[in-house]
């Protein structure tokens, strides 16, 4: 005879998201750069962080690479993931709730092209 506990605890799965929630395999763009580790090897990606007004530095995510560019300019490095794997990645790490297409204070900008340009070429030298 086959147990039947499971039938008492059978949970229908949702069959759409919640409303107001990106679907899990949903793409965003993050700002992020490589870090390149002393010694050389392979670059792990940086995730950056910005500044809450309360002062807390929290993860955020763009739901488009224009408004991306929109809140920290054209020379911000940024990355793709899915809004699923890099929430719980920032949940995993202990860091707030990600924020996405968070309102930006005009004039954060992170990076300046000339930023890139000296980022690159230091990081020449840790080509593998």
């Amino acid at each position: 005879m086959a147990s039947r506990i499971l039938d008492y605890f059978a949970v229908e799965p949702p069959t759409a998201a919640q409303q107001g929630v990106p679907a899990y395999s949903t793409p965003v763009f993050v700002p992020a750069h490589p870090r390149y580790p002393e010694g050389g090897g392979k670059p792990d990606i940086a995730v950056e962080l910005l500044r809450h007004a309360a002062g807390t530095a929290v993860p955020v995510a763009f739901t488009t690479l224009e408004r991306l560019v929109e809140a920290l300019g054209p020379a911000q490095p940024w990355i793709s993931v899915s809004i699923g794997s890099f929430t719980e990645a920032m949940r995993d790490a202990k860091l707030a709730k990600v924020r996405l297409d968070p309102a930006i204070p005009p004039g954060t900008v992170n990076w300046r092209p000339e930023d890139l340009e000296t980022y690159a070429r230091g990081a020449a030298q840790w080509q593998i």
